[in-house]
């Protein structure tokens, strides 16, 4: 394995931590993402580089997403 592909595999295995990890903080928020998953798109490019899908939602989830973001940029 290249040392690209070896940094692209450790920049997957980071991202898919982080999207469990924004996951799980967001169910206790009461917030779910249905789409929250690793690009695997982007994993494919010349260097490769990683992005994470934060997906669509609707209003509803929306409106949560935004009232706890507010709470948390108001501290």
């Amino acid at each position: 394995m290249t040392r690209e592909r070896r940094a692209a595999a450790d920049g997957m295995a980071e991202a898919e931590a982080v999207c469990e990890e924004l996951a799980a903080v967001l169910r206790r928020a009461g917030i779910v993402l249905p789409s929250l998953m690793v690009d695997p798109v982007t994993y494919g490019y010349e260097p490769p580089r990683v992005l994470v899908e934060l997906g669509r939602c609707n209003v509803d989830t929306t409106r949560k997403l935004i009232a706890v973001l507010k709470t948390a940029a108001a501290r």
